[in-house]
């Protein structure tokens, strides 16, 4: 029985494209995929392909396997994880040497928490070396164009003072946990706080380590990025006697407040007088009117015929009852 011309053509038709496929599979990823078969991180043509239809650098998904199954990191970090967050904007190389070093440095971080720290912006490599190698962090910061903090202890006088944080990340709290801001305004706020609280400056300069001891026992780092090793006093000078200062000023003021007040006093005086001097001289020139109304009056009551009334009643029977007699 044979075989019709027509079935063979087509079958090696079919099996010409599927020859052509197979090899321009090799020719593209031929290189990848025996990279990764001998790194024992295997990965398949189809996995290859699906990744350059996805539009995902696929040089970048197989090296970044192969560095984690070298690292020993297991096989759970497979090449559809890596596809997943090189998709959603991530950096997969860098999260995978984030990975490593923690591995290395025996620091709990599993690929889920080390994705979720990349895509929140924040750089999981330098976290995971923070964590390692604690940086340390001026208190002020030099970028606010301040070199020392300023503070008062009770006796007035001012303390100025430079300290140096040193920290290491809290990965746990490196998902919206406080930056490296709010370390140093906290520590800035409990050392002047603590200076605040002395009796003297000599007591804070006798025993500086007690400000670091007061500031660390207030837990500054909470919900914070950070984990507080140490705070150390770099620098310590004396400032001005601002209590002092203060004093004589407000000395000034409360002598301002009494010359304002004597001159209140020394005006209303003045204008009393001068209110009496006015009440004086108008009783005077009532008196003066009522004076020139005497010989007046007497004149009327003299026409009148009433001056003579004025006279007692005994003098004027007087005269007839002497005679009389």
């Amino acid at each position: 029985m044979s075989i019709p011309t027509e079935f063979l053509v087509g079958a090696s038709l079919i099996l010409g494209l599927i020859a052509l496929v197979m090899l321009v599979l090799v020719v593209n990823y031929g290189q990848l995929w025996f990279q990764a078969y001998w790194s024992k991180a295997p990965i398949s043509f189809l996995e290859l392909l699906g990744m350059s239809l996805r539009k995902v650098n696929a040089r970048t998904i197989v090296q970044a396997r192969i560095m984690a199954v070298q690292a020993g990191l297991g096989r759970e970090i497979s090449s559809p994880k890596l596809e997943a967050h090189y998709l959603a904007g991530g950096d997969v190389p860098r999260v995978i040497r984030a990975l490593i070093a923690a591995h290395r440095a025996d620091i709990d971080l599993d690929f889920d928490r080390a994705c979720a720290i990349d895509l929140a912006g924040r750089d999981v490599l330098d976290a995971v070396q923070t964590s390692v190698n604690p940086k340390v962090i001026d208190c002020p910061d030099g970028a606010s164009g301040k070199s020392t903090l300023s503070a008062v202890a009770k006796n007035g006088v001012e303390l100025k003072i430079a300290a140096r944080v040193t920290v290491r990340t809290n990965l746990q709290q490196l998902i919206g946990g406080a930056t490296e801001e709010t370390i140093i305004a906290r520590v800035g706020e409990g050392i002047i706080t603590s200076i605040g609280s002395a009796e003297s400056h000599f007591d804070v300069m006798e025993h500086p380590d007690t400000i670091s001891k007061a500031v660390l026992q207030r837990g500054l780092d909470a919900q914070t990025a950070f984990q507080i090793v140490s705070i150390d006093i770099a620098d310590i000078e004396v400032g001005e006697n601002i209590g002092a200062r203060l004093q004589a000023d407000q000395a000034e003021a409360d002598t301002r407040v009494a010359r304002a007040k004597a001159e209140e006093r020394r005006s209303f005086a003045i204008a009393r007088e001068q209110e009496m001097k006015a009440a004086t001289a108008e009783n005077r020139a009532r008196v003066l009117e009522a004076e020139a109304l005497v010989p007046k009056s007497m004149g009327a009551a003299f026409r009148a015929g009433r001056l003579g009334s004025l006279a007692p009643a005994g003098a004027e029977r007087g005269g007839p009852e002497t005679g009389g007699v």
